[in-house]
């Protein structure tokens, strides 16, 4: 646990980053349709948990793209995509009709805020979003690939689709 002060200027634990070999937290959040998505709804399929700090910015908006674009291959693969912010579901909404995703769930980790990047110790606390990240689950619900990226960059979804395909089979 690392330690962060509260609103209070107390001392509080901040969860660990999930690492490969955790076993998956579950949740379920309401994406931008407002259907509530579950991981647990999805055993036996991967999952790429893309965490993008907020909606309506250039670099998350490449990063939801390039999940968009590559639907087709991740389900594939038996992966199921999902991106997920602190924004509201009009919010994550309106920014998946401005982008043209119909695909993939933006997820709206909204309230509790960032309660789910907490979780996975992915939630930056003094900007209140989370860290742009990619976390992979197996078809078992075990952690098998975390990787935090720069803010201020897109993610290669090559390097995380070349990941999935060497995954040994369940």
């Amino acid at each position: 646990m690392n330690e962060r002060r509260n609103t209070d200027g107390e001392m509080m634990q901040q969860p660990q980053i999930v690492k490969p070999g955790d076993p998956a937290k579950n949740f379920s959040l309401k994406d931008q349709n407002d259907t509530t998505f579950d991981l647990y709804e999805n055993m036996h399929k991967r999952m790429l948990l893309s965490f993008h700090p907020l909606a309506w910015t250039a670099f998350c908006a490449g990063q939801m793209k390039s999940l968009e674009d590559n639907h087709d291959v991740l389900s594939a693969l038996n992966t199921v995509a999902v991106g997920i912010s602190v924004d509201s579901v009009p919010s994550k909404k309106a920014w998946a009709e401005t982008l043209g995703i119909t695909h993939i769930p933006l997820l709206c980790d909204f309230w509790p805020h960032g309660i789910m990047a907490q979780q996975y110790g992915l939630f930056r606390e003094a900007n209140g979003f989370s860290e742009r990240a990619n976390v992979i689950i197996d078809e078992k619900q075990n952690v098998v690939f975390v990787k935090v990226y720069p803010v201020h960059t897109v993610p290669d979804i090559g390097e995380v689709i070349m990941v999935i395909k060497n995954l040994k089979n369940p």
